[in-house]
């Protein structure tokens, strides 16, 4: 029963669009966003039941309505939007890193990270130094435990 409503809610939605471009109109709407994120998944993905998607696809204009919608606004229509980027290729042949700086960025941005963190402890009054002197007949400074058995 799951199936046949859903198979005659993908039927009434493919009456309703009709010809038009958008179910609007020329333009998209929020129904159209609404209604394109649940058929492109439906439309894409390999199912392991795929009576649904058969459905669908047998339904023309609600195709032609997704596949519109994704060379629109998805040019790389779902695949990495850098693969047609060149990249540099390795000594041995293989494709190298697409920044050859990488490394040296990741480093310096942790370096980054790490002094604004120690920044912010000291200037909090998280962390602070306490510079020990030696005191007159070689008295080292006294700790916190020492502090508190004199009291």
């Amino acid at each position: 029963q799951l199936y046949r409503e859903a198979r005659e809610c993908l039927t009434l939605l493919s009456q309703r669009l009709g010809s038009q471009k958008f179910f609007f109109g020329d333009s998209p709407a929020s129904l159209d966003a609404f209604v394109f994120s649940r058929l492109a998944p439906l439309l894409k993905a390999k199912l392991p039941n795929g009576k649904l998607q058969q459905h669908l696809k047998s339904l023309q204009n609600l195709c032609n309505y997704c596949t519109s919608i994704l060379s629109l606004y998805f040019p790389w229509d779902g695949a990495d939007p850098l693969a047609g980027a060149p990249r540099a290729a390795g000594t041995d042949g293989t494709e190298g890193e697409e920044d050859p700086h990488k490394r040296r960025n990741q480093l310096l941005s942790v370096l980054v990270g790490l002094v604004a963190m120690l920044g912010y402890a000291f200037l909090s009054g998280i962390v602070s130094i306490q510079r020990g002197s030696v005191g007159p007949a070689g008295r080292q400074p006294v700790t916190m435990e020492e502090e508190e058995e004199e009291e």
